[in-house]
């Protein structure tokens, strides 16, 4: 094994998902706590998650290593989108990572990583999401407008965390 400057090992080559990735973040005016907690609370999630126009019903939400948030986005135009989400790590208040997908057994489910990072009196959250192909990547981007949506969740995201902490609703 190679080694780096202080003696510790080199770095395992990271596999190249450029192509099949989308990078969206967002500095939120609130402790990384409260934004931690908004992200992974049901009685949160369901005031703030999706873009613009779109509403969620929760069939149920376990958020736990392997539990589940079954769930349905309400698009502006009465249509309607199964969702599901397995969580695969969670590292409070630092860093979630889950599979998304409208099922179970969605072979198109993408890989999340949710970071929050303090900085200050205020948090950067950052969501690395990796397709499993760069064409379910690219009609994400083209058919479902998933960089617009991903800023409009976390802009809604931001004016949820902004209202709960003015009204002392946290905790």
């Amino acid at each position: 094994m190679s080694s780096t400057g202080q003696g510790r090992p080199a770095q395992a080559a990271q596999p190249v998902t450029s192509d099949r990735e989308i990078v969206i973040s967002r500095v939120i005016d609130a402790p990384r706590e409260l934004v931690f907690e908004a992200f992974t609370e049901v009685r949160h999630l369901s005031r703030w998650w999706g873009p613009e126009g779109f509403t969620t019903t929760t069939q149920s939400f376990e958020f736990r290593v392997g539990g589940v948030w079954d769930f349905t986005m309400h698009g502006p135009d009465g249509t309607d989108y199964p969702e599901w989400i397995t969580w695969t790590e969670i590292t409070p208040p630092e860093r979630i990572a889950l599979l998304h997908g409208e099922s179970r057994d969605d072979p198109n489910a993408f890989e999340s990583v949710l970071t929050f990072t303090p900085d200050g009196v205020t948090t950067r959250i950052e969501m690395r999401t990796v397709f499993p192909t760069k064409e379910l990547r690219d009609e994400a981007v083209e058919k479902y407008h998933a960089i617009e949506g991903g800023h409009q969740t976390l802009n809604n995201l931001a004016a949820y965390v902004a209202e709960i902490a003015h009204n002392g609703e946290e905790g």
